[in-house]
């Protein structure tokens, strides 16, 4: 016998086709087994143009890839500093249950009318989530530049330590 204590049982699938915590579907690759590890949404990025390097991360579960994902493109179609991107109005889509849930912010009413007519299952959050963590180094510029995500908690801050003797 034994007694497991942890706050990452709900990554397993407690029971095949049922929903945990968070909503996701598990299956049976996802049992719990002895020894076995859980699956993680966990996804720290690492990004490089021509003219930045940026690292992120954001807690949130099944919404971590989305999360992350969107401040990646953010950064890919130009915008400029990781404020921009730690702040921006989120959606997801985890494929079950078989809805967008989205920031009230992050669509205006062209685009949620158009995503209907193709069928989608839209669904407003009354919550803002996540709580990202970026940093950016210009390589233009030599700037290092540091945001953390108004929805949470957090400072991004960078300092400059200055190494004469």
């Amino acid at each position: 016998t034994g007694v497991l204590l942890n706050n990452h049982m709900d990554d397993f699938a407690i029971k095949t086709g049922a929903a945990n915590g968070y909503g996701l579907v598990g299956g049976f690759a996802n049992a719990v087994a002895p020894g076995k590890r859980m699956l993680s949404s966990m996804t720290p990025v690492f990004l490089e143009s021509d003219t930045l390097v940026a690292a992120l991360g954001t807690p949130g579960g099944s919404r971590i890839p989305s999360m992350v994902t969107l401040a990646a493109l953010a950064m890919a179609a130009g915008e400029t500093g990781p404020d921009a991107w730690v702040s921006r109005p989120r959606f997801h889509h985890q494929f079950l249950p078989d809805v967008v849930e989205y920031e009230t912010a992050a669509f205006d009413a062209a685009m949620l009318e158009g995503l209907s007519a193709k069928g989608h299952q839209l669904k407003a959050v009354r919550w803002e989530y996540g709580n990202m963590q970026a940093v950016a180094f210009s390589k233009d510029d030599k700037v290092l530049r540091a945001a953390s995500d108004p929805r949470g908690e957090g400072r991004g801050l960078v300092r400059t330590i200055n190494h004469e003797h």
